[in-house]
């Protein structure tokens, strides 16, 4: 899928497809972190390890009130403790799949809101 938007001092989203994901200016396999001035794969994340000691060396890099994650070709939701863990943090959490994750991403970006998007 191909995105139009794009702002070249940040990291908006080209289009994603397969296992790839292209940005204004590079192309990163998920999974993967991205955020308006931070991007980086992390290859060893899955939704079921998702918690606060993964996220945190993400977050830390680039300011984050809003963390989208993107689980595949289907939305597949953080279990309750991941959720408080998460907002313990002060941070808000979001699981779509990644299509509409890339999309909401790029739409919060062009609002200029602190926004995370991991691709799972």
């Amino acid at each position: 899928m191909e995105f139009n938007q794009q702002d070249n001092n940040r990291n908006s989203i080209v289009s994603i497809e397969n296992d790839m994901v292209t940005l204004s200016h590079t192309t990163l396999s998920t999974p993967c972190f991205i955020s308006p001035k931070y991007h980086t794969q992390t290859p060893d994340l899955t939704l079921e390890r998702l918690d606060k000691i993964a996220l945190f060396p993400l977050s830390s890099k680039d300011d984050i009130d809003i963390l989208i994650i993107g689980t595949g070709e289907y939305s597949q939701f953080l279990n309750p403790l991941q959720q408080v863990a998460l907002q313990q943090m002060n941070i808000g959490v979001e699981s779509m799949n990644s299509e509409s994750a890339c999309r909401c991403f790029n739409l919060l970006l062009s609002d200029a809101r602190l926004v995370g998007l991991l691709l799972l």
